[in-house]
């Protein structure tokens, strides 16, 4: 079966989430489909990105957005209902682009990767469509909203309503739906809501595999794409609330926050005394292995949380937030440490780097948990069922 899969970013380097996913869900359906990637573009791609993008599929083309268009919409979207990402990513001469691939490849299923490039698609009605929510955006901006300084706050919310809107909206235009995890499925406001399959991300546990290299000191390890601000709001929480409880009790305990493009308030928290921020890393797997314990304090955003799926692949141990762990599932106390407040992290943190059966013990079982659960290969054959239907 050929299979048009349109994304809103060039899924080459895999920086971001919505790569990562993009990349391995492409992957494995080429394993059963002839597959054409289409991705949506706002900026120059990686010189690599062609070359490395043609080994998992049958065809790649990019459809360039133009940055003079992009504000102009922004403009016009003030004047809309619509959200703004939805006005960013939506270029009438990116639409003609795009229905031209389609025509050329004809596609006896579309698939289209998250709700702001489902406009290119929505009125395509020959052709099965099924759209990957990935994330309930809309909880995930109106978390950020609660978060912000008093103007970007309502700036947030706003967009926060207008997705909750979209995404009821545009349910009704697709044949299917899916979405990363349960949790997030239950904050899409449509009545059938139910109906949207769950496909969680993966990991690669064979490239993620456990190292047991580590740094002298203990060692405390968070990633992420830094410009992010879940990540940024869990790298400050990190360097300015839970590493000096943490530093109280073993004053040679460090934090490493590695991951690319660090905004100027992560870059800032390199001032602090033990805490080093690496910037973009070329082997992400180097950072997790000078970690003795991985932590993510994560308490805005939504979704499955990629950084942890590795670590825990890693066999490190993981500390982390009810809400990060209501999306992945994974047994607390066994396969993870589950804390909600700075001072339970901290002492978490604590207890598994005092201990080092502890730390075997957990990594071990962290492993098990995500080989068992969460290989892309698993996890895709859901979404391969799911095109099959029609």
């Amino acid at each position: 079966m050929k299979v048009f899969v349109l994304v809103s970013r060039i899924p080459w380097p895999l920086e971001k989430g919505d790569k990562l996913r993009a990349w391995h869900q492409v992957r494995e359906l080429s394993q059963e489909h002839e597959v054409m990637l289409c991705c949506l573009s706002d900026r120059a791609p990686h010189p690599e990105a062609m070359k490395q993008l043609k080994t998992i599929c049958s065809e790649v083309v990019f459809v360039p957005l133009h940055r003079l268009n992009i504000a102009l919409r922004l403009v016009r979207a003030v004047f809309s209902n619509r959200p703004f990402q939805v006005h960013y990513f939506y270029q009438r001469a990116a639409a003609r682009m795009v229905e031209q691939h389609i025509a050329h490849f004809k596609p006896a299923h579309i698939y289209c990767q998250l709700v702001r490039c489902s406009e290119y698609v929505k009125h395509i009605h020959h052709i099965p469509k099924t759209l990957d929510y990935m994330d309930a955006f809309s909880k995930g901006m109106e978390r950020l909203a609660l978060q912000s300084p008093r103007l970007m706050r309502s700036l947030r919310m706003a967009e926060a309503k207008r997705l909750v809107r979209y995404e009821n909206l545009i349910f009704d235009y697709f044949n299917h739906h899916t979405i990363i995890s349960n949790q997030d499925r239950d904050l899409i406001y449509h009545p059938n809501r139910k109906s949207i399959a769950v496909v969680p991300n993966g990991v690669d546990t064979a490239y993620f595999h456990p190292d047991h290299r580590r740094a002298a000191n203990p060692t405390i390890v968070f990633t992420g794409n830094m410009s992010y601000p879940p990540n940024i709001d869990s790298a400050e929480q990190l360097a300015q609330t839970i590493l000096p409880l943490v530093r109280k009790q073993l004053p040679q305990t460090q934090l490493i926050l590695a991951g690319a493009d660090p905004h100027a308030r992560v870059e800032a928290l390199a001032q602090h005394e033990g805490v080093e921020v690496t910037g973009w890393v070329e082997d992400i797997r180097d950072a997790y292995r000078r970690g003795w314990v991985f932590a993510a304090p994560l308490r805005i955003g939504t979704g499955l949380q990629n950084k942890l799926l590795e670590a825990m692949s890693m066999a490190l141990p993981c500390v982390t937030t009810k809400m990060a762990n209501n999306a992945l599932g994974a047994p607390s106390n066994e396969a993870i440490l589950v804390h909600d407040h700075p001072a339970d992290q901290a002492e978490a943190i604590i207890k598994l780097l005092t201990n080092p059966e502890l730390r075997q013990q957990m990594g071990e079982h962290a492993r098990d948990f995500v080989t068992n659960h969460y290989s892309w290969e698993g996890v895709t054959r859901k979404l391969t069922k799911i095109i099959a239907i029609d």
